[in-house]
């Protein structure tokens, strides 16, 4: 009989999830890794109609053709909308742990599972459109969410999420770039690896499908579009 024990509080200060085994009648223990997990983080509202939806699309199919045994986890913020943070919720965060109430626990308890998610992955995938040069409010929500002092963040401030991976994927209707007029503009990529680097994931890959307008205006397809930004790999096919 074997009794297995999730060590999830381990996750706190970039320890990877494992799994220990503990065999009754023996001394012995087995560790293993985890699978790798992918967190997609989603948060247009345009479904199929969606291009940053489609580039995540391909970019996961690639992840997984390169993790046949890895773990996809997905947080849509479209579908499953987060309430921006309010004075009770400040209050929660501010107060010590073994001081909650109740009530605070419960203020706390969505932003513990937003957390636990993040932690538990190898890999974050963030996929946005723009919108007026930065990211929706629903994305905000959840960084508001995940900033949270001796979980994500050290009380010295520094970031414990070492060792970490984080592809940024946005659609802007707008091309950016050095030659581009409105790259001063360009808020939205510069936020969210700013926060992460905050978080203290400094491998941080972006992939900006700027133009993606001309997909609307039937300009080029959804495929080729894509096909432009994230090929399929051969693992993946």
């Amino acid at each position: 009989m074997m009794e297995m024990i999730d060590l999830l509080s381990l996750l706190v200060g970039g320890w990877k999830p494992y799994m220990v085994i503990i065999c009754s009648g023996c001394c012995s223990q087995e560790i293993e890794d985890a699978m790798p997990n992918l967190l997609v983080v989603e948060t247009s509202t345009r479904g199929e109609a969606s291009v940053s939806r489609h580039l995540t699309k391909r970019f996961v199919a690639n992840w997984q053709g390169e993790n046949p045994s890895g773990v996809v986890v997905r947080r849509d913020l479209a579908k499953d909308a987060l309430p921006h943070v309010t004075m009770p919720w400040l209050s929660a965060y501010f107060t010590p742990p073994q001081s909650h109430t109740s009530d605070m626990v419960d203020q706390l308890s969505l932003s513990d599972t937003l957390v636990a998610e993040l932690l538990a992955a190898d890999e974050l995938v963030i996929a946005t459109p723009v919108y007026n040069y930065n990211v929706p409010a629903s994305l905000k929500a959840w960084v508001d969410h995940i900033v949270r002092k001796g979980l994500t963040l050290g009380f010295d401030g520094k970031g414990l999420l070492i060792g970490k991976k984080a592809t940024v994927i946005l659609a802007s209707g707008g091309v950016y770039g050095e030659a581009s007029p409105i790259d001063h503009l360009n808020f939205a990529p510069r936020y969210l690896e700013a926060i992460l680097n905050v978080f203290g994931i400094t491998d941080v890959r972006v992939v900006h499908g700027g133009g993606a307008k001309a997909v609307d205006l039937g300009e080029a397809s959804m495929e080729a579009f894509v096909d432009a930004f994230i090929p399929p790999n051969r693992a993946a096919a």
